[in-house]
């Protein structure tokens, strides 16, 4: 039953001004809408963190290659002082809830595991180039992508629409295009003597980098930037320390120390330091997830610049795959994901693009109608349900 009520007539479509239809929006206004400043600017901080990765890796290239300093513990060592010397000192002077010693009373442990995590992943990533190829690891090492999206999915209740999952497949395309470009370029660099035992420490290092971000994105956005830097500059100063008096000390004795091998380590550490504060800021403007996907562009940086330094065999895969992947990344970022709290509303989610309600819990959704009040009165306008 329709309750009684005076002057209130139902609106119909035939009675709606043909001004207030809004016109459906053109195609161009939809390419405007995707891109938009937001997804433009969550791009290129993406591809900041790959340039620095690319920096790291080619210094690492010289140091090894050029001068036979194979000391990736007390690369990974330098960095963690230079994060303890910011950020923990800056934790120590704070007041109140984040001073560094009432962080270290209540979750101690938790960061103490944590760093852990993160240099053992540094680590094993690296110790892979020994046993395995480049191709290897270039592809295996994209199992952080499902890690962090499983653990996304569990832990930080994010959920996808089937858009995000085409981006991520076409991100993985565009990786597949670079290997099959460095097969056909016979860039398959590494002995792989011992391909198994590499193509282990690869998976390895890559599932503790997916357990790394997904923890790194649920602190910067739960709790502190600097708090997760300097907890982690401090644990990961001291067992990194404790790793290389244990297993580098002998080869760090063995590097020929002179001012070109100076420099090397000094923008090794200085494009690792970037990438650990960087890397905070843009998870907590988009996700582990989409970082992920914007760091695939890595390795082409790298390449590109080997034509020039390296003298590398140029092919248009190359091209090709980076612009794959660049497609990728929009397609992810250009719609949002989602934090359930309740199934019923992600399943909302996914079908509709409107506002999550209310639904009954049983029978069929029942229709609404909306009455118009043609009264002068300036209350607000009662909305009745059909039953």
């Amino acid at each position: 039953m329709i309750p009684q009520q005076q002057n209130h007539v139902v609106a119909t479509i035939e009675n709606i001004p043909a001004e207030s239809i809004t016109a459906s929006p053109s195609v161009l206004q939809r390419i405007r809408n995707v891109f938009n400043r937001e997804l433009l600017l969550s791009l290129a901080l993406g591809q900041v963190l790959s340039l620095l990765i690319c920096g790291i890796s080619l210094t690492s290239k010289y140091l090894a290659d050029d001068f036979q300093a194979n000391t990736p513990v007390f690369q990974s060592f330098l960095n963690y002082i230079l994060l303890f010397l910011v950020y923990t000192t800056t934790l120590a002077v704070r007041q109140g809830e984040e001073n560094l010693l009432v962080i270290l009373k209540r979750r101690w442990w938790k960061y103490m595991i944590l760093s852990l995590i993160d240099i053992e992943a540094n680590y094993l990533v690296i110790k892979a180039y020994q046993y395995t190829t480049l191709t290897s690891v270039q592809l295996l090492d994209c199992f952080v992508i499902p890690v962090v999206l499983l653990l996304s999915w569990f832990f930080l209740l994010v959920r996808y629409k089937a858009v995000h999952f085409i981006g991520i497949g076409v991100c993985l395309l565009g990786i597949g295009c670079m290997v099959g470009a460095d097969v056909l370029a016979g860039r398959q660099q590494g002995l792989g003597e011992h391909k198994l035992l590499g193509d282990l420490l690869v998976l390895g290092g890559a599932t503790l980098y997916g357990i790394s971000n997904v923890c790194e994105e649920f602190i910067v956005k739960n709790l502190s930037r600097v708090e997760f830097l300097g907890m982690i500059g401090l644990f990961g100063s001291f067992f990194s320390g404790i790793q290389l008096a244990i297993m580098e000390h002998k080869e760090l004795l063995r590097v020929p120390w002179d001012w070109q091998i100076g420099l090397l380590y000094i923008g090794f550490s200085a494009c690792m330091f970037g990438l650990y504060s960087f890397m905070p800021v843009v998870i907590k403007r988009t996700s582990a997830t989409a970082v992920n996907l914007s760091l695939l562009t890595a390795d082409l940086y790298s390449l590109f610049c080997g034509l020039f330094l390296f003298h590398f065999k140029f092919s248009g895969l190359y091209l090709l795959s980076f612009f794959t992947i660049i497609m990728g990344l929009i397609l992810y970022t250009s719609s949002s994901t989602y934090v359930a709290q309740d199934p019923r509303v992600y399943k909302q989610f996914r079908n509709s693009s409107g506002p999550a309600t209310d639904a009954p819990a049983t029978g069929p959704l029942e229709p609404s109608v909306t009455y118009t009040s043609l009264g002068q009165g300036t209350e607000e306008e009662p909305r009745v349900r059909v039953a």
